[in-house]
């Protein structure tokens, strides 16, 4: 494989950072995950934005590199990829070892990529099949602390959780995903996903009011339910409105739609809506990419 790092291609075992790199040394780095189908990144427009917010909020919206998307093609072409996994990261770049950031930036530039399935409607699912999700005791980092609709190379929240579900996995399979909730106890999100369930009153998903970071597949999800008439309503939502629920599934820009067969080892499943957002998102991404 081979890396574009701070405007070079470089082979993956070149593909490196200074240690004094503050992404690094403190997490001080935005980043986008995204996909590419028949060559191009999709919704590019809106991870780009979300991007810049991040550096925005980090303090260095000015070091994103306008070239940005033509390093994305060039890594793309380099290793010979139409589907793709793909990950761009900023960071503050290289600065003296102290906590408080110097006001000249000069960016840390770095694009991954790895092979995924084709996707759209003869695509196949990156998945192995239903998640199965726990909830942890970790709660999700408040908003009043870090600004929950960053998303900075700081995944520690995440990483307890999920730590939480090997831990209680002991010698078996831990679940696919954790389930955090805020610290008023609230639904809130997985440690890289969003999460939506359905009633009899139609689809739901946790607000993006309380202290969750909305991904760009969850809007995408919302604007295909309300294009078919479906009540599509965010709130406050407790654990038990999900194990309640008729159908349940985590979106995100892997794994686009995948249904939750397990909360805490009891079933919920897939079922007409959540088959019916699946084929409508591979419709989109058939009509835009192939």
């Amino acid at each position: 494989m081979q890396y574009h790092v701070n405007g070079e291609l470089v082979p993956e075992s070149e593909a490196t950072v200074s240690v004094l790199d503050r992404g690094f040394m403190y997490g001080d780095a935005a980043f986008e995950t995204l996909r590419v189908y028949g060559g191009d990144p999709f919704e590019w427009a809106a991870h780009r934005d979300r991007l810049g917010r991040t550096a925005e909020a980090l303090g260095f919206a000015d070091a994103l590199p306008d070239d940005l998307r033509e390093r994305v093609d060039e890594t793309l072409a380099a290793n010979d990829l139409t589907e793709a996994y793909c990950k761009v990261s900023v960071s503050r770049g290289v600065q003296p070892g102290k906590l408080t950031p110097g006001p000249e930036v000069d960016p840390t530039v770095v694009v991954i990529v790895k092979p995924l399935p084709r996707g759209g409607r003869d695509g196949e699912r990156p998945w192995d099949g239903p998640a199965t999700v726990q909830t942890v005791r970790t709660r999700r980092v408040p908003d009043e602390a870090v600004p929950a609709d960053t998303k900075s190379h700081n995944y520690l929240n995440g990483i307890l959780g999920r730590l939480e579900l090997r831990r209680s996995a002991g010698d078996g399979t831990p679940a696919d995903e954790c389930l955090l909730r805020d610290t008023d106890g609230n639904l809130a999100e997985g440690a890289t996903s969003n999460l939506f369930f359905v009633t009899e009153n139609g689809l739901r998903t946790p607000s993006a009011e309380l202290d969750l970071l909305p991904g760009v597949t969850r809007d995408i999800v919302m604007d295909l339910a309300r294009d078919e008439g479906f009540p599509v309503e965010t709130g406050a939502y407790s654990l038990d409105a999900l194990r309640n629920a008729d159908e349940a599934f985590l979106t995100n820009s892997t794994w686009e739609i995948r249904p939750i067969e397990t909360v805490d080892g009891m079933g919920v499943g897939a079922g007409p809506m959540t088959k019916l957002l699946q084929r409508l998102y591979d419709e989109r991404v058939e009509a835009r990419h192939y």
